[in-house]
């Protein structure tokens, strides 16, 4: 059997998805619009200030695309924060570089990493859009050995047009993430 794209995966989304959720045309099926990567540098920039840059050029040569640096919208003086201070850098993938984004994430790098047991369902939300954390960014095989001592974590965001948490749920399932098998609990 021929292996198939996550781009295939989610064309085959309303074959698979009209019985349950009562389709009538192509279009009414979820689709994924984007892919948003988001790594908060907080207040380590105030120790280093090559700190944003360096996370921004890992990030660039794991996603293929040059990241925005963003600054904080308020100031907050119990933080010594002000109005503009770069607090994060963002990346935001679509269309091609999506879909080899998230062959990467579900093939390379989530079975790199340490004790994975899978993506906990409760990520998705109510409107069906699926976040999760990633602790490492050695996951990806983009990272080189001396990228080890400044290691940063990320959250993934991948927003579809799902429209309830039961929909946005199957249709990453049918893209292939991999979430926890359930539990079923035993009685005594």
């Amino acid at each position: 059997m021929k292996h198939l794209t996550v781009k295939e995966k989610e064309e085959k989304a309303f074959e698979l998805m009209k019985a349950n959720f009562g389709y009538k045309n192509v279009m009414a099926a979820p689709k994924l619009k984007k892919i948003v990567l988001n790594v908060g540098t907080g207040t380590a920039v105030k120790k280093d200030k090559n700190k944003n840059d360096a996370i921004a050029d890992r990030l660039a040569k794991i996603t293929g695309q040059k990241p925005t640096k963003k600054g904080a919208k308020q100031s907050i003086a119990s933080f010594k924060i002000r109005q503009g201070d770069p607090v994060g850098v963002v990346v935001t993938l679509r269309g091609k570089r999506m879909f080899a984004f998230i062959e990467k994430l579900i093939n390379v790098a989530l079975p790199r990493t340490k004790d994975f047991r899978g993506i906990n369902r409760s990520g998705v939300d109510n409107i069906g859009n699926l976040s999760m954390g990633i602790k490492e960014h050695t996951i990806f095989p983009e990272t080189a050995d001396e990228d080890i001592k400044d290691v940063f974590g990320m959250a993934i965001t991948f927003v579809s047009t799902a429209k309830t948490k039961a929909e946005g749920t199957a249709f990453f399932e049918i893209l292939g993430i991999p979430f926890k098998k359930e539990e079923v609990k035993k009685k005594k």
